[in-house]
């Protein structure tokens, strides 16, 4: 495959994307730390422990979220900007089809939780966290990929002000305070998790941007350039996903209407960037990859938006409610995010695949692969 070519491939979407390649990646000698028992009390021991210090950490409270919305709303989230990814919809005939909806399945409550702030009521440093529940049925079901998703989706109001680098990076390190914390609660727990295999996470983040990413491996398709990073700092922050880099790529995909990836930024070492937003990565000692646990930024305001949705020729979406409320500075500037639930349980609990953590649908070929390499996904 051609330099070009690897590169568009490495932007389709999430996934390994073939079964053959998934057999050579699962790893070979595992045997769970916990027995199927002793995984459900650390599952909840580490939940209990996250949402309680996420709220405490970035002052925030626990409310509820929707598994549907109305598709008229345009609240649902799109996840990238090709439209690759689309939520399942559905009719409800309701009265006789004399007062129908047309529902969606939730694909992520990025948007509805910034109209959420202003509907709870949230001042200015305050802020919301959800035990978020949705589909992605256009994912490639692999050992970190599942059709079925849970996250601590969580916003925060901001003022204008805060709208910068310096504000993104302190949120992040309060996030990873709280992730480095809860290992350290379920090693308590359950001591045969601290195993000298597995390293812990380090107790400090290293904050790189996509574009300084991009310089040190210039040849490298996206994943493989998070690959090589991690092999110098084993957990990172990319920050201005999103923005198109200088090899004429974004470093992926990334929605036009939610985080701020145009916004201008400066480098450590003072040189021009761009975005504020970024992902979580750590290196996964147990499948030898990487890993992506959160993804998160401030969020776009009227002017970005309508830079954002310019730059992906999605104009259209400024008809709907949502986009409207942003445009006439009708709902907070906030900052907010979405941290994997499944994905962060897996890390800290030591397990080889999403499907020990949570129980969803898989095919029979994953399972049969996994049980022969003694990995038992929850059915």
């Amino acid at each position: 495959m051609s330099l070009i070519a690897d590169k568009k491939a490495d932007l389709a979407g999430p996934g390994i994307g073939d079964y053959a390649e998934l057999e050579k990646i699962l790893p070979q000698g595992y045997h769970s730390l916990l027995n199927p028992k002793e995984t459900q009390k650390a599952i909840f021991a580490a939940k209990n422990y996250i949402e309680e210090n996420l709220c405490k950490e970035l002052n925030l409270m626990m409310v509820t979220v929707p598994l549907i919305v109305d598709v008229e709303s345009g609240v649902n989230d799109y996840l990238d900007r090709d439209g690759s990814r689309t939520p399942i919809q559905f009719h409800i005939s309701n009265d006789r089809n004399q007062h129908p909806i047309e529902a969606q399945v939730v694909q992520a409550a990025t948007k509805w939780k910034r109209v959420a702030l202003q509907r709870f009521g949230m001042q200015v440093g305050e802020g919301l966290c959800t035990d978020m529940r949705a589909v992605r049925k256009d994912y490639f079901l692999d050992h970190d990929h599942s059709a079925y998703v849970d996250q601590w989706d969580w916003e925060r109001a901001i003022t204008a002000g805060e709208r910068n680098l310096g504000f993104l990076k302190e949120v992040v390190g309060k996030i990873w305070k709280v992730l480095v914390g809860a290992e350290k609660h379920v090693q308590e727990l359950f001591p045969q998790l601290n195993d000298p295999r597995y390293p812990n996470l380090p107790e400090k983040l290293t904050f790189l941007h996509a574009e300084e990413i991009l310089d040190l491996y210039p040849d490298l398709p996206r994943k493989q350039r998070e690959t090589a990073i991690l092999q110098k700092y084993p957990a990172i922050f990319i920050v201005g996903i999103g923005w198109t880099l200088k090899d004429g790529y974004p470093h992926e995909m990334r929605a036009a209407d939610y985080d701020d990836w145009v916004t201008p930024t400066t480098s450590a070492d003072g040189k021009p960037m761009h975005g504020l937003n970024g992902d979580i990565l750590v290196w996964n000692h147990v499948t030898k990859r990487r890993h992506e646990l959160t993804s998160m930024g401030v969020r776009v305001n009227a002017e970005t938006l309508k830079q954002q949705l310019e730059a992906t020729g999605q104009l259209d979406f400024l008809k709907f409610p949502y986009h409207q409320a942003i445009v006439k500075n009708e709902i907070p500037l906030s900052i907010g995010g979405g941290i994997g639930q499944a994905r962060t349980l897996m890390t800290l609990l030591r397990k080889a695949h999403l499907g020990e953590v949570s129980v969803t649908v898989w095919p029979q070929i994953l399972k049969d692969m996994c049980a022969k390499k003694d990995i038992h996904v929850l059915e």
